[in-house]
């Protein structure tokens, strides 16, 4: 197996090689023209994690593998680092951040090696427990990653029944700067809701950004079950009244 792992390893990054050699659009690349396309990888994975199509996952983490070692080549031919210094990086990292397996320190659960990890990131020159949540994250996920890191410090309600409680006073404000018709303060309170919710799923151990993306695959195949409906029926949903085209949502919702 190891010497199986190695020759498939070792065979990838002299397709890279040759590749950056001889092909005209691989030659072409750089960090940032890779960038985007890397983010859509990324997403391409998500997808096919979300749903646990194995045979997707493996051929996105190839894809993705395959950028890695793209930026390592382009990182080599910089004189910046090599592919070496990027596996010995993160591994040095892993060891130093895992004392309880490499070391003497004694956890409990997950929970403290989360703690133990955050703090050993302020040792290593960390200013804020936050540093490390891209910017560019999506908000929910961004929402999640920050409750979770400010969690490490204590920075957390002690039950799910407090944290609901404060979901609804940020409806109520919500409620009350609809009213007051302000557009950036409505904008604000909204936002605070949706970071309250977030948070509330924490509480019920459950992945906010996986919730809403469930809720939107079951909007899209029941609205595109509603359009073939009207199309049966000969109709045309622009053509249609509301109270038409709820009778045909109604009706699909019936059979999940």
């Amino acid at each position: 197996m190891k010497n199986e792992l190695s020759t498939a390893f070792l065979r990838l990054v002299s397709i890279m090689n040759d590749l950056r050699e001889k092909c005209p659009w691989d030659k072409k690349q750089t960090i940032h023209s890779l960038r985007q396309m890397t983010i859509e990888e990324t997403y391409e994975l998500a997808d096919s994690v979300m749903e646990e199509d194995w045979k997707g996952i493996k051929e996105e983490l190839g894809d993705l593998l395959l950028h890695i070692v793209f930026y390592a080549k382009i990182g080599e031919e910089q004189d910046k680092f090599t592919f070496i210094d990027v596996i010995n990086g993160i591994c040095d990292k892993l060891i130093a951040r895992h004392p309880h397996i490499y070391g003497d320190v004694k956890v409990s659960d997950a929970e403290d090696v989360k703690k133990n990890w955050e703090k050993l990131k302020l040792k290593e020159g960390k200013r804020s427990v936050l540093e490390g949540v891209p910017q560019s994250l999506p908000s929910l996920v961004k929402s999640m990653r920050l409750q979770e890191k400010a969690k490490q410090v204590g920075f957390e309600w002690e039950n799910k029944d407090q944290v609901w409680e404060k979901v609804e006073e940020e409806i109520k404000e919500l409620k009350s700067a609809v009213a007051s018709g302000h557009h950036s303060e409505t904008e604000e309170e909204l936002g605070d809701v949706f970071f309250s919710l977030v948070n509330y799923a924490r509480f019920l151990q459950l992945d906010a950004d996986h919730a809403l993306e469930r809720t939107n695959k079951k909007f899209i195949q029941r609205f595109t079950q509603m359009e073939q409906q009207a199309l049966r029926q000969g109709k045309n949903l622009e053509a249609m009244t509301l109270e038409e085209m709820d009778a045909i949502w109604n009706l699909v919702k019936q059979h999940k």
